[in-house]
């Protein structure tokens, strides 16, 4: 079927000459339009119920179509009956209470234990020496140890400090090896610094006076655990840029962003621990269906734990 009913056409010829709709735009409906009367099983758009316009969706979902793509269908099939269905005396409109399924949540990419070892031990750059060099890579080891959040990252303070004005939301324990942290919802948690941290975070801290301002910025970037070339606490955007241009440098062929390194330390753990509650606590996630979503899991390497683990899992090479 080419041909619009009338009802459709009129409807995509005032949207052109009324509302000056692009000629793309309109294309778009009319295709989206075509694919609601071919896939409702004949029903004229007068007796078309929300049932049919169900069961069109699921047909076309079976079929391939995107979530993303029947949302935008939705969208033109429900104009098209708010302007028809008043003038055609219809009752109401079928597609007023029909949702498109919602899409799988999209995930940043885990980078490889190699790729996260290449990114962070400098790979074909020298060692880092200033300041800047160690600051950055304090803050990526950080971020790798800890599975933190980029927020929770820049709002580290150097240790607790409470005076008048100022209280701090998230310090460094470094004698304790760990990082207090004030999470999503107010939550407070702790999370262990591992060795490479926390002799990265030494060495910054040594260096950290080559970047502090006389007097002070603000009572926010004397307390600051990280800061930037001006004095002041460092901001996010200067993290994602300088993460990425690492990552460029290091040779690495995805995009790096700060979520990629709190989603390798996920994935990193659970494929070699095995604890997803620990992994909900130390991500800070309230439920732990979010950290069932947000991690990358390798079956394959949780079949062969079964296999070794499990009493009965074994399976004998001679069994019949």
């Amino acid at each position: 079927m080419d041909t619009l009913p009338q009802p459709m056409t009129q409807w995509l010829e005032m949207l052109g000459s009324q509302r000056r709709y692009s000629e793309h735009t309109l294309a778009g409906y009319r295709r989206d339009l075509l694919l609601l009367c071919t896939t409702t099983g004949g029903v004229s758009l007068e007796h078309l119920a929300e049932g049919h316009v169900r069961q069109a969706v699921a047909r076309l979902h079976a079929a391939g179509h995107h979530p993303r793509s029947l949302a935008r269908m939705l969208s033109a099939w429900r104009g098209f009956y708010a302007w028809w269905a008043p003038r055609a005396g219809l009752p109401g409109n079928p597609v007023q209470g029909v949702r498109a399924p919602k899409a799988a949540r999209p995930l940043p990419k885990a980078l490889s234990v190699d790729q996260t070892q290449s990114l962070l031990d400098r790979s074909g750059m020298p060692a880092a020496a200033s300041a800047l060099e160690w600051r950055d890579q304090a803050m990526f080891e950080v971020l790798y140890s800890s599975g933190l959040r980029l927020a929770e990252l820049v709002s580290l303070d150097v240790h607790h400090r409470r005076e008048p004005g100022y209280e701090s939301r998230s310090w460094l324990d470094l004698e304790a090896g760990e990082a207090i942290v004030l999470g999503k919802g107010g939550k407070t948690r702790s999370v262990p610094l591992g060795r490479k941290a926390i002799d990265a975070l030494r060495q910054w801290l040594r260096l950290r006076s080559e970047f502090e301002r006389q007097p002070p910025v603000d009572a926010d970037a004397a307390a600051a655990l990280f800061l930037g070339v001006r004095g002041a606490r460092i901001s996010p955007r200067v993290v994602q840029k300088q993460l990425a241009d690492l990552a460029v440098r290091a040779g690495l062929p995805v995009h790096v962003h700060p979520h990629s390194l709190r989603h390798s330390f996920a994935s990193h753990l659970l494929q070699s621990a095995q604890d997803l509650r620990a992994v909900q606590e130390l991500l800070g996630h309230a439920n732990i269906s979010t950290t069932q979503i947000y991690t990358r899991l390798d079956f394959q390497h949780l079949a062969q734990v079964y296999d070794q683990a499990h009493p009965r899992a074994a399976r004998k090479k001679d069994a019949g």
